[in-house]
């Protein structure tokens, strides 16, 4: 197959061609749809002069069901869908469901270094009446992708979209580093860069145990933390700054928690909760286990020190939440 790049040819032409949007419908032309089946609910059709199926998305599968407000009002501000490749273990449509059967205000997908899954999520979302967050978590000082490491190094920032300005922020954000990066799984920021784009249209949270602040907490103690967290308010200011507490029942959990909020209460940073979510229910707990060991390129058995000791990376209800975090008065609130 081969192009002739005699002739210039727009990208919203070529896409248009190539999507077939302008042909006629079997319907309107009297045609047999020949080239149009069913695989698993999902519809593929073929342009005009092709073989090859295009991809259109399934119906929403989840009729009838709509979402009502929890006991205790929650928004999940940090999750990961199969679009976090090789880290999350269910879909943005299952994690939608899940939000909506919980009860949950919101859901926010933050994908690693990527929007990717945000369109299956939106539609979804709609559907059934579920608001949504649109953010990333950015990987920062990569010095080679990160497959095969049973502990990937570099540190991560999670940034939350505030408004579609901050969302069109981060998709320029994104590229330019997937791009400087050079290679597949290498994405490389600047924070200058980054202090060039936010504009207030983005919210940060200090993120997992490889954020920048939790990441300095552990090596170099409370005074690191704090000077890790001083450099994200010098960038983007303390409004735009929040202090992100999760428990998975490890045994340092409560100990990073206490440490945490005491550094929010010092410096005035607010303080949050989520869960850090990689599926949607416990069910896909051991598909999550799975998942890390392929990503590891280790058995089952030697990464098992790695590996959480319980499916507590899932979705949780506000009324769960609110249990876990009662020690951190409006956490679970903000």
């Amino acid at each position: 197959m081969g192009f002739d790049s005699s002739h210039e040819v727009p990208w919203p032409q070529l896409e248009r061609l190539l999507s077939n949007w302008d042909a006629p419908s079997p319907k309107a032309t009297g045609r047999n749809q020949t080239n149009t089946g069913e695989a698993g609910g999902h519809a593929f059709h073929a342009p005009l002069g092709s073989d090859a199926p295009v991809y259109k998305p399934p119906p929403v599968p989840y009729d009838g069901l709509q979402w009502r407000p929890g006991k205790v009002p929650y928004a999940e501000l940090h999750c990961h869908s199969n679009f976090s490749f090789l880290d999350g273990a269910s879909s943005p449509e299952e994690l939608a469901r899940e939000a909506t059967l919980l009860g949950l205000e919101a859901l926010a997908l933050t994908d690693h270094d990527g929007m990717y899954g945000v369109v299956r999520f939106a539609e979804v979302a709609k559907e059934i009446g579920l608001r949504t967050v649109f953010g990333a978590e950015l990987s920062f000082d990569l010095p080679k992708p990160q497959s095969g490491e049973p502990d990937p190094c570099g540190h991560h920032l999670l940034v939350l979209a505030r408004d579609p300005e901050g969302y069109a922020r981060l998709c320029r954000l994104i590229s330019e580093a997937q791009l400087a990066g050079k290679q597949k799984g290498k994405p490389v920021y600047d924070l200058a860069r980054l202090a060039e784009l936010h504009g207030g249209h983005w919210l940060m949270l200090t993120g997992c145990r490889k954020g920048s602040v939790p990441k300095a907490l552990a090596e170099g103690g409370p005074e690191a933390a704090e000077r890790a967290l001083n450099e994200l308010i010098d960038v983007f200011g303390k409004g735009n700054v929040a202090i992100e507490l999760w428990d998975h029942g490890f045994p340092t959990d409560s100990a990073r928690n206490d440490a945490l909020a005491e550094l929010a209460a010092k410096t005035g940073v607010d303080l949050i909760a989520t869960n850090n979510v990689h599926y949607a229910s416990p069910e896909r707990w051991q598909l999550a286990n799975a998942i890390a060991a392929v990503r590891a390129r280790r058995s089952l058995d030697e990464i098992e020190g790695w590996l959480p000791p319980a499916p507590t990376a899932r979705i949780r209800s506000g009324e769960e939440m609110a249990k876990v975090f009662e020690r951190y008065p409006g956490a679970v609130q903000r």
